[in-house]
């Protein structure tokens, strides 16, 4: 009984200093995959940059019944940049986001969604930027304006684009930039004029990505 016992006692010690030790080599691992991002934009590495579509999001809020922000997700994006920090006025970004992706968490609401009243995915099943110019406005930022083509029409859009910094990331191999972008336009100047001002007719988009550099 009493060897029962103590190889119990021993057993648990053995467990506890496992899990211990598991722990802090798993400390250890993620200080050494963490990444040291340069925040300075000269510090940034200049070339061609593609999405990394594992992290990234574009996000739209609108106003409902002016009682609430209503928030959805494209699930869906393909986007490349090129970017010289050097020369960021030259810098150009592509960005294609497929409707369909929708993420709303109500398959019911998201079908009516993509009817002809307001996405009419099945007739325009993209919505496509592509940057005009680009134009400093603080401390890493800049406005991006591109042309925004979606429903049949093309207006112009600026995004607020902040860089955030650049790595060379462990896990992938790859030099990593991310930023952070966010603008706003009215639907209703893209024939979406459903249901105003029941719903909102100013959209805000935010997008978070990380770009890769090939």
């Amino acid at each position: 009984m009493r060897n029962r016992r103590l190889k119990k006692h021993v057993t648990r010690a053995f467990v506890v200093f496992g899990l211990m030790l598991l722990s802090g080599c798993g400390s250890f691992l993620t200080s050494l995959v963490t990444p040291k991002v340069d925040t300075e934009l000269v510090k940034l590495k200049p070339g061609q940059y593609r999405l990394d579509k594992s992290h990234a999001a574009v996000l739209f809020k609108v106003q409902h019944l002016g009682l609430s922000t209503y928030v959805g997700r494209f699930n869906k994006i393909d986007a490349t940049l090129r970017f010289d920090p050097s020369n960021i006025e030259q810098a150009d970004l592509n960005a294609v986001i497929d409707i369909g992706s929708l993420d709303i968490n109500d398959e019911s609401l998201k079908e009516d969604l993509m009817g002809a009243s307001w996405f009419n995915q099945k007739k325009f099943p993209q919505a496509v930027f592509v940057t005009k110019r680009v134009a400093p406005s603080g401390a890493n930022a800049f406005d991006f304006t591109g042309a925004l083509t979606w429903r049949g029409v093309t207006q112009d859009l600026v995004m607020q684009v902040t860089f955030n910094g650049g790595a060379e990331n462990i896990l992938t191999g790859k030099y990593t930039l991310g930023f952070t972008a966010i603008g706003e336009f009215k639907r209703s100047d893209f024939g979406m004029d459903a249901f105003i001002p029941l719903v909102g007719d100013q959209i805000m988009l935010e997008a978070y990505a990380e770009f890769q550099k090939d």
